[in-house]
């Protein structure tokens, strides 16, 4: 099911629904009809056919609930781990510059525990245990400011391209000599 709204089930609306499922499998037992289940179940045809697929397949697991979508793949020992190897830097994993970004953070999940995260799951769980994006809180060492005006003052205006004028010849909307 499909939810255009971006919600989802809550844990209560998920145990609901497995509980449906389950009495649908009671129903396919005896024989009964797709139409006839939905019906008195109050569920589309639609769901009830994939409900019927899937118990044939995989018999009542197969309709057991996979549980949030949400949830952490990770336990709260590999989390505690991954903040660990997240403070030893990124240097030590073997990257060449101080910088954890999205795509390192999830390539070291998949390195450390074998577990595949997209970036923006990789953002969710660090999200939810208390990570947050950062700017450098400072500039750079090397960086001169009597120099950076300086170059703002007089080589910039050197540099710049001239704007073009509005003579004859230019684009101007006007014949020389109209006014």
């Amino acid at each position: 099911m499909r939810y255009a709204q971006g919600g989802g089930l809550t844990d209560a609306g998920r145990a609901a629904r497995q509980r449906l499922r389950l009495q649908a499998v009671e129903r396919f037992e005896v024989g009964q009809k797709n139409a006839e289940i939905a019906a008195g179940l109050r569920v589309s045809v639609r769901s009830m056919e994939r409900w019927r697929r899937s118990w044939r397949e995989c018999g009542e697991p197969g309709l057991l609930s996979k549980g949030s979508p949400g949830r952490s793949r990770l336990s709260e020992a590999q989390v505690a781990r991954l903040e660990r190897e997240l403070e030893r830097g990124p240097l030590v994993h073997g990257w060449t510059d101080q910088r954890w970004t999205l795509a390192r953070i999830k390539t070291l999940i998949g390195r450390l525990f074998h577990v595949s995260y997209t970036v923006e799951g990789t953002w969710q769980l660090l999200k939810r245990h208390g990570w947050s994006w950062q700017q450098p809180a400072r500039r750079a060492i090397e960086r001169d400011d009597d120099a950076v005006e300086v170059w703002k003052k007089e080589t910039w205006p050197r540099v710049r391209a001239p704007r073009r004028s509005a003579a004859p010849g230019s684009s101007s909307r006007t014949k020389p000599g109209s006014r």
